[in-house]
């Protein structure tokens, strides 16, 4: 039973994730029947600590407090090409191997890797972030796709407001649905968001790398409404079709039906974010039909159109 919860902070950490993880353990709301837990801020270097936000903290406890928790939460890490202190690491692998578990918002998860706790696991942080965290740590298995991973004793979340949304699946898995929409009333936060972070994801028109494709590119963008195919972006570029797909993917990393469906679906996105009906985006976005729409971005984005809108329109 999840009863004893400590959150690791060094010198840096993000204001808003280690309020996530107090919020969501560290506020005694028994008042109205909800658990309550024993809480712990730990700090895990020598202070006095600084915070992301220009002010400083003073925890109350330090690393020997992980020794008694069940759950252990790591926030932001300061900087990706500083290695973790060695005590924190140590720490870490004790509570894992006494049966306890650990969790990181956002980079933390870089922590957890240099522990060596991800190795052989699933598990994400901040879109920025996860090809850095696949590349430096080649045994993980980085899902960039999802808002949070729980594997087992290890459990990663995505980028800052992700860690709401892992905090509260664990007080689901401890202690039940109607316990956790008690609490995420509290917060005024959903009890659980659809679909994944893919949806959170800048992507930027990418610029070809070695032939120079930026016409062809910047026209079909003009024209992703139009039944457009390889063989007519290949006139476009007056090269025949093999020769234009060829030199495509040399330029861009991925083929032109690839490409045009990744634009097809940011142009879709920024259409429901106007505020659109479902079927005019798809029309514009050259998808055709809602439901082709739909299939896309259930595959691609890991939600629906609708839940999308409902989420950004207006913002």
């Amino acid at each position: 039973m999840l009863r004893n919860v400590a959150v690791a902070v060094c010198d840096g950490v993000s204001v808003f994730e280690l309020g996530v993880v107090c919020e969501v353990f560290g506020v005694d709301r028994s008042d109205t029947g909800l658990p309550p837990y024993d809480f712990a801020v730990c700090a895990a270097e020598p202070g006095p600590l600084r915070t992301g936000g220009a002010f400083g903290i003073t925890p109350s406890y330090g690393l020997d407090r992980l020794a008694r928790a069940d759950l252990v939460a790591v926030p932001h890490w300061r900087s990706l090409d500083e290695p973790p202190p060695a005590a924190l690491l140590d720490a870490l692998r004790a509570v894992v191997a006494r049966g306890g578990r650990v969790m990181s918002v956002c980079s933390g998860a870089f922590v957890l890797a240099a522990a060596g706790l991800l190795d052989g696991r699933r598990a994400t942080t901040h879109w920025r972030y996860a090809a850095a965290l696949a590349e430096r740590y080649p045994l993980v298995e980085v899902d960039q796709n999802v808002l949070y991973v729980d594997a087992g004793p290890v459990l990663t979340s995505a980028g800052t407001a992700a860690g709401i949304d892992l905090c509260l699946h664990l007080v689901r898995e401890e202690h039940g649905p109607a316990v956790a929409n008690a609490v995420a009333r509290r917060m005024v936060v959903p009890p659980h968001r659809d679909g994944g972070q893919a949806q959170y994801v800048e992507a930027p028109v990418p610029s070809p790398r070695r032939d120079d494709l930026g016409d062809v590119l910047a026209w079909a963008l003009d024209h992703l409404a139009d039944a457009l195919t390889v063989e007519a972006l290949a006139a476009h570029a007056l090269m025949s079709p093999r020769t234009f797909a060829r030199r495509f993917r040399a330029a861009t990393g991925t083929t032109p039906y690839a490409w045009l469906l990744h634009q097809r679906t940011l142009l879709a996105q920024r259409l429901l974010e106007a505020g659109l009906g479902v079927e005019e985006v798809a029309r514009r976005s050259g998808f055709g039909s809602a439901a082709t729409l739909r299939e896309q971005f259930a595959r691609s984005r890991g939600t629906s159109p609708r839940a999308y809108q409902r989420t950004f329109a207006g913002r």
